[in-house]
């Protein structure tokens, strides 16, 4: 494994070139923490605040994340006379590290000097994985059973942070690195994609109430910026701000697609039940990217879903901003999108539940117009 790290390293640094050094803005000073400080408050930035109310709620929708305590899984294993790459379990980061885990596990799949791959699942990561494959000159066949929009990649909200992937006290030194190459990779290759016809573009994100750990390394997150007046605050005595990039799955991952065709790639809809279902495809390479259905179809019996409901309000335009933060003791976020402004937020950690709860409908927008009405809203 160390022996892939080091190629993926080597692919980063290729990819990112020589990073330029980032400059300080006028007016901002440097905390000892390294962060900007900023004398000034949030009511001075002028934030419209979100039209939070149940006759504004458009849809409901409820995703399972794919979370694995010990994280993500990149490595091989045998099945039959076939090789399976494996590359699930990301959590609630299925998006974010799609071309970073996506990279490591292509990377794995090289050294087995095949010319044609089969890709199992259609959502972000087995895409990713599929169209890197094509960009080494390979033949592609990606099967799934579901396939955009009806993945769980389609119901995420797109937001590139790094959450709920591994418990720390379960991982190991050797996934760290895997991970923190991993952010690096993809948050790199994110910036090509930035414009409209894929749907990506840099936002700020408000952190309120809460200092974030900056996972995969602070370089990852420009512009950060740290509030310290409750009273200029919306009640929250300090606020983090930074910025980073929105993705937004229903344009994503339809250019992803189309992208993934024009490559001369093909997807046949198929199911499978069993190893004995993944041993019968033609191709001697197989990646794995069924996130959840990893669980049956490979024994993994770490992996479990945890359940994040949305509730989703008519789009806002002016609304150019994210943020997160603990309000009456549960944490809520918020996300733009031009399809509608999602709010959520659950984690439901063994829920296996897709039917929106009302329950949780009436908490979250109960928590997210208390913040709208600080707000001025």
């Amino acid at each position: 494994m160390e022996g892939d790290l080091n190629i993926a390293r080597r692919k980063f640094l290729k990819i990112a070139g020589l990073s330029a050094a980032m400059g300080i803005s006028p007016g901002f000073g440097l905390k000892r923490d390294g962060n900007m400080h900023d004398s000034s408050s949030l009511q001075d930035m002028k934030l419209n605040p979100v039209k939070v109310s149940p006759d504004r709620v458009i849809r409901t929708v409820v995703g399972l994340r794919p979370y694995r305590p010990s994280g993500f899984v990149v490595r091989t294993e045998p099945v039959n006379s076939k090789t399976v790459v494996h590359n699930y379990g990301h959590g609630g980061a299925g998006i974010t590290l799609s071309w970073g885990t996506s990279q490591l596990a292509v990377d794995i799949a090289l050294q087995t000097n095949k010319k044609s791959f089969a890709v199992i699942g259609c959502g972000v990561v087995g895409l990713s994985t599929a169209i890197l494959l094509q960009r080494n000159g390979f033949k592609v066949i990606i099967y799934a059973k579901d396939l955009p929009p009806a993945t769980t990649s389609n119901i995420a909200g797109g937001f590139w942070f790094p959450t709920s992937i591994y418990e720390k006290s379960k991982v190991s030194d050797q996934f760290q690195t895997q991970f923190d190459l991993a952010c690096k990779i993809s948050h790199r290759m994110f910036q090509d994609y930035i414009g409209d016809y894929y749907g990506v573009w840099w936002t700020d994100q408000y952190s309120l109430g809460e200092s974030n750990d900056f996972p995969g390394g602070k370089e990852l997150y420009p512009n950060i910026k740290e509030y310290n007046n409750q009273h200029n605050n919306f009640g929250f005595d300090y606020v983090q701000q930074f910025s980073t990039m929105m993705i937004e799955p229903p344009i994503y991952l339809n250019a992803l697609r189309r992208d993934f065709f024009l490559a001369g790639g093909e997807i046949k809809v198929r199911t499978f039940q069993s190893l004995k279902d993944v041993a019968s495809l033609r191709e001697s390479v197989i990646i794995n990217c069924t996130g959840l259905g990893s669980g049956k179809l490979f024994n993994d019996t770490e992996i479990t879903p945890v359940r994040g409901q949305l509730c989703i309000l008519m789009p806002q335009p002016e609304i150019d901003y994210c943020y997160s933060g603990i309000v009456d003791g549960q944490f809520i976020y918020m996300l733009p999108r031009k399809d509608g402004i999602l709010l959520g937020g659950t984690f439901q950690k063994g829920n296996w539940s897709l039917t929106p709860d009302d329950s949780d409908s009436e908490m979250i927008l109960s928590r997210h117009l208390a913040l709208a009405k600080s707000m001025g809203g």
